[in-house]
């Protein structure tokens, strides 16, 4: 993503994935200071994945993650992060605005005391948030999609839901009556980078800081769901949270990963939805309100006449033989969804490299460096032919890019599962990737590779406008 202006070394930047910086090298006056930690972690998020996958060959045999699973999970981070585009983060607005009006005292934002106190008081807040996310159906309905995947790796902690940030923020409020924002901002994005590493299956134990610290040895027995695993270990950077309040379980039995009822499927849109339209099903089903609220308010697993948070004498057996859910698909479609996915996430990557540039100038924040940009600039094709992607975008011009990821996420994920209907949507999506094209919206990462890029793409929508034919072809056959 961006150069790491504001986080310093690269040392600091991976530092910063294992929350190993110091008060002194992360402390800031204001906000607008605070560097964009998550978003320059982009490079070290890549690195890690790649020395996981050769790592995982060499312990296994066999590759720790499939081009389906792992695309699905890079797919779900991508829509994560989108609402960023066009608001600032729920949590950091709410948080800024009950400091503005409510706050009690003001700690001192150059103060370590002050800097680990916040470090305590995020991570403990972080404990609330995703124990209540498992707790409560309707923030469930959220949080399910980061443990939808049968897998446990490094792209496993990017499968992120769209959803649960408008929610999450309220449990981080109290903090807000003393802590400043900026101090908060760094550790909400420290909280968050440092459970990265922990989704992993090659780091088995770390011994003794077991005790203090979540591991991936504490963090798989969270994602498991033998009977053992649900519903534990929620802790984000310390695990003693866990030890305190009576939620840790010991990794003992095989780990089998995913939902009590696996999804199997790897549509994007459904990963992230469908859980709303099952609550909204079973709550119809019931008579009183009562019963149609309690659906919502208490458990995933309660039905009238249980306790709050229901039972598991419903959920299927684990049997340790379970097998992820993997369609067979051609290395060709393989080959062909890599390389689209590939395209679509080097638009999303201008996006926010836009947003940010957009972001720094209208602060006065030299935060990416240097390039400074006027907020109102629109999109101009001519003033910017050499340009990948022009660097600031008009809102109307944001949406329209957005709408097109969501639909290339979409369609690769039809492709992905075989849909009949995989055909019409990918032709309508090459249809939309040629018009962007032409007018410059999009252009490829290289400029050696336009020409490629170019004809990569119209053969693209030459072949699915054949298939849609073919297939409405043989519909009309089957109706005469």
């Amino acid at each position: 993503m961006a150069a790491a202006a504001g986080s310093g070394s690269v040392s600091r930047g991976l530092r910063a994935m294992f929350f190993m910086l110091t008060p002194n090298e992360s402390s800031f006056e204001k906000v607008e200071e605070v560097p964009q930690y998550v978003q320059q972690a982009t490079p070290y998020f890549v690195g890690l994945m790649l020395l996981e996958l050769a790592v995982g060959a060499l312990m296994t045999g066999s590759p720790v993650v499939t081009l389906s699973d792992g695309l699905t999970s890079l797919s779900a981070g991508m829509i994560s992060r989108l609402p960023l585009l066009v608001m600032r983060g729920c949590e950091l607005s709410a948080y800024q605005y009950v400091w503005d009006h409510f706050r009690l005292l003001e700690l001192p934002w150059d103060s370590a005391w002050t800097w680990w106190l916040t470090f305590l008081g995020v991570d403990f807040c972080y404990y609330w948030v995703h124990r209540f996310a498992h707790e409560v159906a309707i923030l469930w309905a959220a949080h399910q999609v980061h443990h939808s995947s049968e897998y446990y790796n490094l792209t496993t902690a990017l499968r992120q839901s769209l959803t649960q940030q408008f929610t999450s923020w309220i449990f981080y409020l109290p903090m807000a009556l003393a802590v400043p924002p900026s101090v908060f901002a760094v550790h909400i994005q420290l909280n968050l980078l440092y459970q990265f590493w922990i989704h992993t299956e090659v780091i088995r134990d770390l011994g003794p800081l077991e005790w203090i610290f979540n591991t991936p040895k504490h963090h798989r027995v969270h994602h498991g769901r033998n009977l053992y695993c649900i519903d534990k270990n929620y802790g984000g950077i310390l695990i003693i949270w866990d030890r305190l309040f009576g939620t840790f379980a010991a990794e003992s039995d095989k780990v089998i990963y995913g939902l009590v009822f696996p999804i199997k499927t790897f549509e994007i849109l459904y990963v992230q939805l469908h859980y709303y339209v099952y609550l909204w099903k079973r709550s119809r089903t019931y008579k009183t309100v009562s019963d149609k609220m309690s659906t919502f308010i208490k458990g995933p697993s309660w039905k009238p006449g249980k306790r709050r948070l229901g039972d598991h004498v419903d959920n299927p057996k684990v049997t340790g033989n379970e097998i992820p859910h993997g369609p067979k698909w051609s290395l060709t479609f393989q080959v062909y969804v890599g390389l689209h996915f590939l395209l679509v996430l080097w638009t999303y990557h201008k996006l926010f490299e836009s947003k940010m540039l957009s972001s720094a100038t209208r602060c006065g924040a030299n935060i990416l460096g240097r390039h400074s940009w006027n907020s109102s600039t629109t999109l101009d094709h001519k003033e910017f032919e050499n340009e990948p992607l022009i660097p600031v975008l008009s809102q109307l011009t944001i949406f329209g890019m957005t709408s097109y990821v969501l639909l290339t996420l979409t369609s690769l994920g039809f492709i992905i599962e075989r849909r009949p209907s995989s055909a019409f949507l990918e032709t309508i999506r090459c249809v939309v990737m040629v018009t962007l094209m032409r007018y410059s919206y999009l252009r490829s990462p290289l400029p050696l590779l336009s020409v490629p890029t170019e004809a990569f793409v119209s053969l693209s929508l030459l072949y699915w406008a054949l298939q849609s034919f073919s297939q409405l072809l043989s519909i009309k056959k089957k109706d005469d």
